[in-house]
């Protein structure tokens, strides 16, 4: 799917939350007009990649999506934006529309983390805003929005080390 001849919303990442009941790691995209909240399931590390690059946080040496920034850009490559494309059972497409024309298929998680890195917009389908939405009312979602915000400045990206693949013993 090329999105060309599809309507695409803009939307904010909201941000990366984990429910505490069963441990699941979504990413919140907000379609402001319509005032729904697109959550998308990620893993640790994609979470990981975006909380730390909302906070601000810059690593010692460069992770999976910096790196990409940085290939992009010694290629003399612009990330123009994303586009949340379509939910095909359960899984959220996307892709990287670049300055040259091209466009790369991508997961949605790692375009957000790539978008986010680079300041570029993240657009989503009308169609997903809407098979994936929920509502969120004026007055929680502010306050939801606010709580993101607050820990964004506070997340590091330890805070989302699952303990699965723990360091070697001394190293």
């Amino acid at each position: 799917m090329t999105g060309d001849d599809e309507e695409l919303v803009p939307v904010e990442v909201v941000g990366v939350r984990q429910h505490r009941l069963d441990d699941e790691i979504v990413v919140l995209l907000l379609d402001p007009a319509a005032e729904l909240l697109v959550p998308i399931l990620i893993g640790p590390n994609e979470a990981s990649a975006i909380a730390a690059a909302q906070a601000g946080i810059v690593p010692p040496r460069p992770m999976t999506h910096d790196l990409l920034r940085d290939v992009l850009a010694a290629l003399g490559v612009g990330l123009v934006r994303i586009e949340i494309t379509s939910l095909t059972d359960g899984v959220f497409h996307a892709e990287l529309v670049l300055t040259t024309g091209v466009r790369v298929d991508s997961r949605a998680s790692d375009a957000i983390a790539l978008a986010v890195r680079t300041g570029s917009p993240v657009l989503c389908s009308a169609e997903v805003v809407a098979i994936a939405g929920v509502e969120a009312s004026a007055g929680p979602a502010e306050q939801e929005l606010e709580r993101f915000r607050e820990f964004l400045e506070q997340v590091t990206p330890e805070d989302f080390d699952t303990g699965e693949n723990p360091a070697p013993p001394g190293g």
